[in-house]
């Protein structure tokens, strides 16, 4: 088993079309491998946001971090942001998150 973040986006329902707040959170699972990580992650999500406004967007993004981490438990949050836009959810992915240009791995290069 690895140590593993998995970044997931959210929206604040609720406000004004023209300045709509998003976060990406990053936590950190231990796991066997990408598709684990991203499935207690996508789960943790779906906590993370009961009773409030915000809303999961699908989006998780995974980064392999090693099996040797010290001093991480389970859940662990790494990494918040927040930011207003006027960008309808999936015109904001593809803005600033999948525009295509990112380098990433897929499932078929997971190295554990």
């Amino acid at each position: 088993m690895g140590w593993y973040s998995v970044r997931c986006i959210f929206q604040l329902n609720g406000i004004r079309a023209d300045d709509s707040p998003y976060e990406e959170r990053i936590t950190l699972w231990r796991a066997d491998d990408f598709d684990t990580a991203i499935e207690l992650a996508e789960n943790e999500a779906l906590d993370y946001i009961e009773d409030t406004d915000w809303a999961y967007l699908g989006l998780a993004q995974c980064f392999y971090l090693g099996d040797d981490v010290t001093q991480i438990h389970q859940g662990t949050e790494v990494y918040s942001l927040i930011r207003s836009s006027p960008l309808e959810p999936e015109q904001y992915l593809d803005t600033f998150f999948d525009t295509g240009t990112e380098h990433q791995r897929t499932t078929d290069d997971d190295p554990s």
